[in-house]
């Protein structure tokens, strides 16, 4: 565990800057920087809330596991973000209800929950940032059912492909954890992307995805 730094505040609490030189003194005092390598679970179902998270660097994948295996994405927390779920826990006093892994390295600062409630009570600026937060997750959310719901799987594979064809056409990932993401099972998954190879929009390689045609993946994404 480390302390926060001046930097730190700068950038990743700049929501304080109106709330006093109180407020900036409790921060120094409880938070506390702690590192976690990829692969380490931050959270598993069902875990008590201890504690809230927020992201200096890296990505946490929050998602959660259905009866029969399959895995749905429900949202990333990246860079100056933190997690709705973890909020909610910590004010509802309920347990965690889906899992949450680090996809890469993190340095997260650390609110223990009963200071949470504290600065919470006490203090305008720390209300409206975890009901800024609340709001924007659960938009994040609703869009992710909405996909799910609405959305044929085809072109949210295109849509993902797409996305992450941005930087570079050659995407290290695999069926299974394209099927993760989706909420969706990997055999269709599969089967999709062997028709998107036959129409010449990707080539497939154990592991990998190389966008072929990006404008003809965006409009397969347009489909409903």
């Amino acid at each position: 565990m480390a302390e926060l730094t001046p930097s730190d505040i700068q950038t990743y609490f700049a929501f304080l800057q109106g709330g006093g030189r109180q407020v900036e003194a409790e921060l120094r005092q409880h938070v506390v920087v702690t590192q976690l390598p990829a692969g380490a679970f931050v959270f598993w179902e069902g875990d008590t809330c201890a504690q809230l998270a927020i992201v200096l660097s890296g990505t946490v994948r929050v998602y959660k596991v259905g009866e029969n295996g399959r895995e749905i994405t429900l949202y990333r927390i990246e860079e100056n973000e933190s997690c709705i779920l973890t909020a909610s826990c910590i004010l509802s006093h309920v347990e965690f209800p889906a899992f949450a892994v680090v996809e890469k390295e993190v340095r997260a600062a650390l609110i223990p929950a009963p200071i949470l409630h504290d600065w919470m009570e006490r203090y305008d600026v720390w209300r409206e940032y975890v009901f800024q937060l609340m709001s924007k997750r659960l938009a994040d959310v609703i869009a992710t059912v909405e996909e799910i719901a609405f959305r044929r799987v085809d072109s949210r594979i295109a849509e993902l492909l797409a996305d992450r064809a941005k930087q570079q056409a050659h995407i290290p990932i695999t069926h299974q954890e394209i099927a993760y993401e989706l909420g969706s099972a990997r055999e269709v998954v599969s089967r999709i992307l062997k028709d998107f190879e036959r129409e010449g929009l990707i080539a497939l390689a154990r592991g990998s995805v190389t966008v072929q045609n990006r404008p003809a993946l965006l409009e397969k994404a347009k489909s409903p």
